[in-house]
């Protein structure tokens, strides 16, 4: 008897792609529906789910709508900057935009989203060590402002920040900031007050991602997203750990959002590699539970042993959070060292595929789960275009809430689909999933049905 076939196809080459290094983020940037790629010097638009066609771009980052016209403009990493995108000739160019001088600093990772309730997108540089020269690490915010520029505000000098992730986890209609920290720093969670003011609120919600007497980990990435299906965003902080004489260093940990804390769960079934790098989730069988795929980053780790990435299932159940090593069988076996992972529907199939290690893995599960697609627009003026922090959710009859959002930035570098992938196991009912959109509105999308891909804007 024949096994099975992988979930998980190499469609690279057959899709046109080639030399996809450095950072990877998906985005729309013409607006039809189709996720196009963004990696270092390149961007690829992907026409239709067939094929991507390469042009060049000046950088890697984030591939986000800034400026609230048809076009998604860029994010730059090193150095942190800005450029606008648009067509000259039917092919995407990019114009540099001016802002005022940032400190000098190493970009490892950046969250875009309206955090000063403007509808205009603002960015979150965090600063990294320039290999033990500096000494400071200054991590900075481009806040828009009411002149149609930028200010910049030194959000901290003290910490080594690796990724950045964004999310309105207490939903209180503005979007929050968490840092992952390396050198076993603690990490930080900004909460924001709804004007772009941060407090960091790690200690008071539990979110340090830390164990034993160690103040922090070496985190390297974290993403939001509601494991347990109630509702509500948790948080997994990826944790690189050494074998250190003061005993094991903290480990990669899920934080379950508790209401008023983030409780502490532990590794749930994430079993020890020392170089874990950068985590990514989606819900790759479209059984209504998020799984998770994690990088590592060395070849070679200590005692001799390799290390690789590895797909964990979600084994929701009412009482424990277990996660399952999949990757056997799953086509992600043996993959090389690499920061890379994010998830797309890149041909919109209903079944969310892969971006790593320079690959895309085109998913041809046979889950019976089934899948809905919902893509937000802003208006421009009360939500910014691309709808950036907005959340969507659908109560199901077995009780699970099935929550998403509209991110810029997950892990390290790395950014998901702003196309929302909701699996919905073998539901067959018509639902109403409904909108939370970043100025404290709700919406409605009524009368869904499995395989629906939903395109909504703001006031409709």
């Amino acid at each position: 008897m024949q096994p099975p076939p992988p979930p998980f196809i190499d469609r690279t080459e057959v899709l046109g792609l080639s030399s996809v290094s450095g950072s990877v983020s998906f985005g729309d940037f013409e607006q039809d529906g189709f996720p196009d790629l963004l990696s270092d010097g390149s961007l690829w638009i992907n026409r239709s789910g067939d094929r991507f066609e390469r042009f060049d771009a000046p950088c890697g980052g984030l591939l986000v709508n800034l400026d609230n016209d048809f076009f998604a403009d860029l994010v730059c990493f090193n150095p942190p900057s800005l450029y606008r995108g648009g067509l000259v000739d039917s092919k995407p160019t990019f114009t540099r935009i001016e802002v005022p001088a940032i400190p000098e600093t190493v970009c490892q990772g950046a969250a875009a989203g309206d955090f000063n309730a403007d509808a205009i997108v603002d960015v979150y540089f965090g600063g990294y060590e320039d290999w033990g020269r500096q000494l400071t690490y200054p991590s900075v915010v481009l806040m828009s402002n009411a002149a149609g520029g930028y200010d910049v505000r030194v959000m901290t000098n003290e910490y080594r920040t690796r990724g950045v992730t964004a999310c309105d986890f207490d939903q209180d209609g503005d979007l929050d900031v968490y840092a992952s920290n390396y050198r076993l720093q603690p990490n930080l969670l900004w909460v924001n007050n709804g004007k772009g003011e941060f407090d960091n609120q790690a200690t008071r919600w539990n979110a340090l991602a830390t164990s034993g007497e160690f103040p922090g980990g070496h985190s390297i990435g974290a993403c939001w997203g509601d494991f347990d299906a109630d509702g509500r965003f948790d948080l997994f902080a990826g944790n690189f750990a050494h074998v250190d004489s003061r005993g094991d260093q903290p480990k990669s940990r899920f934080l379950r959002h508790a209401g008023d804390t983030f409780e502490d769960l532990g590794t749930c079934g994430v079993w020890y590699q020392e170089s874990y790098a950068s985590p990514a989730c989606a819900d790759y069988d479209n059984d209504g539970a998020l799984d998770l795929f994690f990088t590592t980053v060395y070849a070679d780790a200590s005692f001799g042993k390799k290390n690789y990435p590895v797909l964990y299932r979600n084994e929701l159940t009412n009482d424990a959070w277990r996660f399952t090593d999949v990757t056997a069988g799953s086509g992600l076996e043996q993959l090389p060292p690499t920061y890379q992972a994010s998830w797309a529907d890149v041909n919109a199939d209903g079944r969310i595929d892969l971006l790593t290690a320079g690959r895309l893995f085109i998913n041809q599960s046979d889950s019976p789960g089934r899948s809905v697609s919902v893509r937000l627009q802003g208006d421009g003026k009360n939500v910014n275009i691309g709808a950036i922090g907005a959340q969507v959710r659908v109560k199901l009859d077995s009780g699970r809430i099935i929550t998403r959002q509209v991110e810029a930035g997950t892990g390290e570098r790395n950014m998901n689909s702003p196309i929302l992938h909701l699996g919905i196991g073998d539901v067959s009912e018509r639902m109403t999933i409904e909108i939370l959109w970043p100025d404290g509105t709700r919406g409605f999308a009524r009368d869904v049905k499995a395989g629906d891909r939903v395109f909504v804007r703001y006031g409709d």
